[in-house]
């Protein structure tokens, strides 16, 4: 198979050894998210004043329903290149590489939690073909971190591609649009759960995810992302 497919880095197509790997460079510019840290949600506070128990403006002025974020990544270049070409390139083959980025900044201790992605629309799901955080869940469950329940939360409508809206579009769009499946309810009430998404950057959808589950009786909900962005989003003048 290498002989006819030769390995390459999927960020940056260089030749690497296995079918699973970055090359060496791409590995030392993947961007791992250090502290100073939001003790809330976990951007990086970029101040030689912040301190270990800091906390980011956002979630002084909104705390977040959350548990924690904890990112693989900082979104980057190399970072930006490897989920594109996972979520949008077809190539599938990544999810158990970037679960296992997110796996090694997992909280390590001995809750037992249900592992739920962040659900696509049918349609969306219809037009890809896979739900990518549907492979990061179940390869993050496959890693000894939770049963995996991909179907717990569905989304009710399809909406526009959400990249480029601010923060308080994302939140109009998404308000209502995510829903604990009927059928799953009985699991989720007092589970901890960690909600799995590829990439973290206004919080909006995952925002909205923590909210129904909550509201559905979950105990705790943690998010685990392969990427997020070390910026506070603007707020819309």
């Amino acid at each position: 198979m290498d002989f006819v497919y030769p390995p390459r880095c999927p960020a940056c197509g260089r030749a690497t050894g296995a079918q699973t790997g970055l090359c060496t460079t791409c590995w030392s510019e993947l961007a791992v998210p250090g502290h100073p840290l939001c003790t809330l949600c976990s951007i990086p506070l970029f101040s030689d004043d912040a301190y270990e128990e800091a906390i980011c403006s956002q979630c002084v002025e909104a705390p977040p329903l959350h548990d924690g974020i904890f990112a693989a990544t900082i979104y980057d270049d190399v970072s930006r290149k490897l989920i594109l070409a996972f979520k949008h390139g077809r190539k599938i083959a990544l999810a158990r590489l970037l679960a296992r980025l997110v796996v090694a900044r997992l909280p390590k201790d001995d809750v037992a939690r249900i592992v739920i992605p962040v659900p696509l629309h049918r349609w969306r799901l219809w037009q890809r073909g896979y739900n990518q955080a549907a492979l990061l869940a179940q390869e993050i469950s496959l890693a000894g971190h939770g049963s995996c329940m991909v179907d717990g939360l569905i989304r009710t409508r399809s909406t526009p591609p959400l990249g480029n809206l601010p923060g308080t579009q994302r939140r109009d769009l998404l308000a209502g649009n995510i829903r604990v499946k009927p059928a799953r309810r009985s699991r989720i009430e007092n589970a901890d759960v960690l909600l799995v998404d590829d990439v973290v950057t206004t919080g909006a959808t995952n925002g909205e995810c923590v909210r129904v589950l909550k509201e559905a009786g979950a105990k705790s909900v943690i998010v685990g992302c392969v990427a997020r962005a070390a910026f506070l989003p603007r707020k819309k003048q």
